[in-house]
């Protein structure tokens, strides 16, 4: 993938144009509003303040913040936080949400040329957003916009799950799935080169989560423990639902 590539109008239409489908009911799509669905939110929005070392008088942005599930969750660390999404209507819910939240600024844009200077923040994080985009452009501009010394946390799905990979490689179930026509799934493999090739240092990915969004809450906890377990076990883990994705500017 080269660097001198440049966004895709046609693709960005179509995320806007599916995004727009799925605003009202967006959430329940991305299975964050069961209870399962909640507490892993919860996990990845510790992950965005411990790694990205968020506390008043840092600043951060949240790549494709959406309706703003991880917005609400990260902005109580103090930091100042500016969340950026391509949708106007996903933005519009954000807004309702995020109202009384002082310390959060939203602006509508594109992920893959960031409408910000060099050296902006101090962190810059983001949920499920790399595959909806060229990852490597998303990482170039999030190079380009953190400070020496800033941190760059993300999740994302993890390809070699085995439904990750049904989910992503099965193209006429995917508007059934709520997944955009355009959606691409990577492996942790990949994402390290990629970072590596930016010239990101401390650079980690690791597979997390066995927790199922549609996991009954009476087993949460049982499973949370075996979870825990097997992201201690070499090759299992690798079977996990996600990555954490981690990496530091020089």
């Amino acid at each position: 993938m080269s660097l001198q590539q440049r966004p895709s109008n046609d693709r960005l239409a179509r995320e806007i144009a599916h995004h727009r489908e799925i605003a009202a009911r967006a959430e329940v799509v991305w299975n964050w509003d069961s209870p399962s669905g909640r507490r892993r939110a919860d996990r990845r929005a510790a992950f965005f303040v411990t790694q990205g070392a968020l506390a008043p008088g840092r600043s951060a942005l949240e790549l494709g913040c959406g309706t703003g599930v991880f917005l609400r969750r990260v902005a109580r660390s103090g930091a100042t936080i500016r969340g950026l999404d391509l949708s106007q209507d996903l933005l519009a819910l954000a807004r309702q949400e995020l109202a009384s939240f002082l310390n959060v600024t939203l602006d509508c844009g594109n992920a893959e040329q960031l409408p910000y200077g060099n050296g902006s923040y101090d962190a810059v994080y983001g949920s499920s957003i790399l595959h909806h985009l060229d990852p490597l452009l998303a990482l170039q501009e999030t190079f380009r916009v953190l400070r020496s010394g800033g941190r760059l946390v993300f999740t994302e799905p993890n390809l070699l799950n085995p439904q990750v990979m049904a989910i992503f490689h099965l193209a006429p179930a995917k508007p059934h799935l709520g997944v955009s026509p355009d959606e691409r799934a990577f492996s942790r493999f990949r994402a390290l080169v990629w970072l590596r090739e930016l010239g990101f240092r401390g650079v980690s990915v690791e597979p997390f989560d066995f927790l199922h969004p549609a996991s009954p809450p009476r087993w949460m906890e049982a499973i949370d423990r075996l979870g825990a377990l097997a992201e201690t076990v070499p090759l299992l883990r690798e079977l996990a639902g996600s990555l954490l994705i981690r990496a530091t500017r020089p």
